[in-house]
């Protein structure tokens, strides 16, 4: 039997997360930039390793075993160990040194963020950055156990942690000023205004998964009017915004996205534009825990990242 410290390497662990986050080997073998033989390959030599499976399927699904369950909380731990130890010899080098992870929210308009990691890129050339996007769910997984280094996504996510534990645990740079934008159907509105939201309380809308940040928000305002008893019809859930203004286009359905796509993108938008005035605004922000800038290669593209957009 193989011995375990030779096939439990960093890179066969952080390849079994992978797996965890998407359930679904051929998912998990693109984002890591692998065959899909090789993956399923790398979890079987683990299992036989450890002598159980660790992995389960009912039907196509996957699930998790409890052996696999025990082997993910010592993962995290070990990785995070790991991590911290990578970081704190890091902080003895220099800032233009090391590697940064960055996480992406795949519903965000991440362009400005492009266009500054090409410049930093020119400008530090040994920083190696990695950059993945994922649903809100798994960002905030690999966030939340120091996966990786930083997340753009919508801030303040209320929906998804308290306000006390996200000024406790996270600090923020803005990116950009947003908000969510209605595209209708309905023909006694006029483009950019606002209205009340019971006035399309009744609607059916193509949306974002139930996950979703927007999603989270339109039902979370809905619920709170008490006339209202379906707070949120979704008839079709799709999670790339290009399929949803299409798909809502092509039906009698009404959807929601950010003001920020909307504006990237609205001479191919054919439907009418409104803001509800119970919705608040949000930003999107670049997201860390606290006490990463200590790291100089996180200070470094944190302060070059604020020149960036102050120009």
């Amino acid at each position: 039997m193989p011995k375990t410290d030779t096939i439990l390497s960093t890179k066969s662990l952080h390849y079994f997360l992978q797996l965890i986050d998407t359930m679904n080997y051929t998912q998990a073998a693109q984002i890591l930039g692998i065959t899909q033989p090789a993956l399923t390959q790398q979890i079987k030599k683990i299992e036989h390793a450890i002598g159980t499976p660790l992995f389960g399927q009912m039907g196509k699904k996957l699930y998790l075993t409890e052996a696999g369950k025990e082997l993910q909380t010592g993962a995290i731990k070990l990785l995070n160990t790991i991590n911290s130890v990578v970081s704190g010899i890091q902080e003895f080098t220099q800032a233009d040194k090391g590697q940064i992870s960055i996480g992406i929210l795949d519903s965000i308009n991440s362009e400005v963020l492009r266009k500054f990691l090409v410049g930093f890129n020119q400008k530090n050339p040994d920083i190696v950055l990695n950059v993945t996007y994922y649903d809100r769910k798994n960002l905030w997984y690999n966030l939340d156990n120091n996966l990786i280094d930083m997340a753009v996504m919508f801030w303040p996510d209320s929906t998804k942690k308290s306000q006390a534990e996200l000024q406790n645990q996270y600090e923020h740079t803005t990116v950009y000023e947003d908000q969510l934008t209605v595209l209708t159907h309905k023909d006694t509105v006029d483009a950019g205004k606002s209205y009340p939201i019971s006035r399309f309380a009744h609607r059916e809308w193509v949306a974002y998964p139930d996950g979703f940040y927007l999603t989270q928000l339109m039902k979370k305002k809905l619920s709170n009017k008490t006339n209202i008893k379906d707070c949120l019809t979704v008839p079709i859930s799709l999670s790339s915004t290009e399929q949803l203004i299409k798909t809502a286009q092509e039906t009698d359905y009404d959807t929601f996205i950010s003001e920020a796509y909307y504006q990237a993108h609205k001479d191919e938008i054919k439907l009418t534009p409104i803001h509800l005035k119970e919705v608040e605004s949000f930003t999107v922000s670049l997201v860390y825990r606290k006490g990463k800038k200590a790291v100089p290669r996180i200070n470094n593209i944190l302060t070059e990242f604020k020149n960036f957009l102050d120009k």
